[in-house]
């Protein structure tokens, strides 16, 4: 199938035409007549599968062109590189209409925002938390809205935007479309989902979490964090093959320590990009690894669903993900396009469990290179991998409170002392047996 044979018009297939897609992707085939229908939609595609396109052509399809101000469609994703990653495709796909599209999310001037929507707007891409205060300062009217579109529903409900997710729903027309796209359906989804949309038709492209064909994986068992750091050093002095580099870390602090590190080997080549960067920094991190400035960029899994980065020639765990899912995500961000991709995992012995958790999720085994004899091995450890100094507790023998007796006892009757006030002739008859008088004074 190509996208001649879907029900697009002329101005949607010149885009496509501009952009060189000829052949839809597996949820684009299945999700777009669906839309079409009117009827709601729950779509399971992993990353990577092109589910922004799968969404975004039925509903560019359906729009009408309106002299109304106020939104037809909204657009809601976790964070503000997903929302400039969809708001560039919204624009490159209405190259020939007159959709006027914009985004918004935190951190940035909200009048200027206020000034963009009262100028009129059909499409708007938001993260929640902004779009909810735009609500609440009256800019923003959702009372024209035909379709509501929600993407990484499950990323949004573990960052918590639950609470905001669900007034936003409340105040909008019942008469909607609504489309909920998710890698993964977890309880949350599920309950979000009975609550707010109406018998929607469930559109699934892969199984969750099974791995992407196109990418090639391997896993390097490590000993510790400075070895993952020579090891590290010794695949990216490849430039050749290591030529666009996406390395993951669990944490901030860990993406910032391994930042010190790798960029003293690798200067003015490596980028950073976490939820405690500043807007800028994190848009020109993103927009030199695009561009090919930074051949390498350290993230955490802020960015593992909303980095769209083309021929990303491998992803590198440096630490195996808590939550299995993720480390899906994260390797999907290489073999995009139906193009190959490698993915390389760095696992310690402390790791070797979550690994295990993965390769269930994926149903698939991955397999272990062995370790180049050049990396030397260090000897150093970090405070947390460190071995607990256990020190023997010597018990005390306590005297058992239970068969204790009471704090005071009862004195035996010759130490009974009884307090009687007696007169001088009973203490004298009580004494002598007989009352002793005392002699007349002379």
């Amino acid at each position: 199938m190509s996208f001649l044979d879907l029900n697009l018009n002329k101005p949607l297939f010149n885009a496509l035409t501009d952009l060189g897609f000829t052949t839809p992707t597996t949820i684009q085939k299945k999700v777009f007549s669906v839309v079409m229908s009117g009827r709601d939609v729950v779509g399971i595609a992993q990353t990577g599968t092109g589910k922004t396109f799968a969404y975004l052509l039925p509903t560019l399809r359906l729009w009408q062109f309106t002299k109304e101000k106020h939104p037809q469609v909204l657009i809601l994703v976790p964070t503000r590189e997903l929302v400039e990653q969809v708001l560039e495709q919204v624009k490159k796909l209405s190259t020939y209409t007159s959709v006027r599209a914009i985004g918004v999310y935190g951190e940035t001037n909200i009048k200027t925002q206020i000034s963009a929507i009262a100028e009129g707007v059909d499409v708007v891409v938001a993260t929640p938390g902004r779009l909810f205060d735009l609500i609440a300062h009256g800019a923003l009217k959702l009372k024209a809205i035909k379709r509501l579109i929600i993407d990484e529903m499950d990323e949004m409900l573990n960052l918590g935007f639950r609470p905001q997710i669900t007034r936003i729903v409340e105040i909008m027309p019942e008469k909607r479309q609504n489309l909920l796209f998710s890698a993964t359906i977890t309880e949350d989804v599920e309950k979000f989902v009975n609550d707010f949309f109406n018998n929607p038709e469930r559109v699934e492209a892969a199984p969750a979490g099974s791995p992407l064909t196109n990418i090639n994986q391997t896993a390097y068992k490590v000993p510790n964090y400075f070895t993952k750091i020579n090891l590290l050093d010794f695949l990216l002095r490849n430039e050749k093959e290591f030529n666009k580099v996406l390395i993951f870390t669990a944490t901030k602090k860990l993406a910032n320590e391994l930042f010190d590190e790798i960029d003293e080997r690798y200067e003015e080549e490596v980028g950073l990009i976490h939820s405690n960067k500043a807007q800028n920094q994190r848009f020109n991190s993103v927009n030199n690894f695009k561009s090919g400035k930074f051949r390498i960029l350290i993230a955490t899994d802020i960015i593992a669903r909303g980095l769209d980065v083309e021929e990303v020639s491998h992803v590198i765990n440096f630490d195996v993900p808590e939550n299995p899912e993720n480390y899906v995500h994260r390797i999907g961000r290489t073999g995009r396009a139906d193009k190959k991709g490698d993915a390389i995992v760095l696992v310690s012995p402390k790791e070797e469990e979550k690994l295990l958790e993965i390769e269930n999720l994926m149903k698939y085994k991955v397999p272990v290179s062995e370790f180049p004899k050049e990396v030397i091995v260090s000897t150093e450890l970090t405070l947390d991998e460190m071995p607990i100094v256990v020190h023997k507790e010597i018990e005390l023998k306590l005297p058992n409170k239970d068969l204790a007796g009471p704090a005071f006892h009862e004195k035996s009757e010759l130490n009974k002392k009884v307090n009687v006030r007696m007169s001088r002739s009973d203490r004298m008859k009580l004494k002598y047996s007989k009352p002793k008088k005392r002699s007349p004074k002379k």
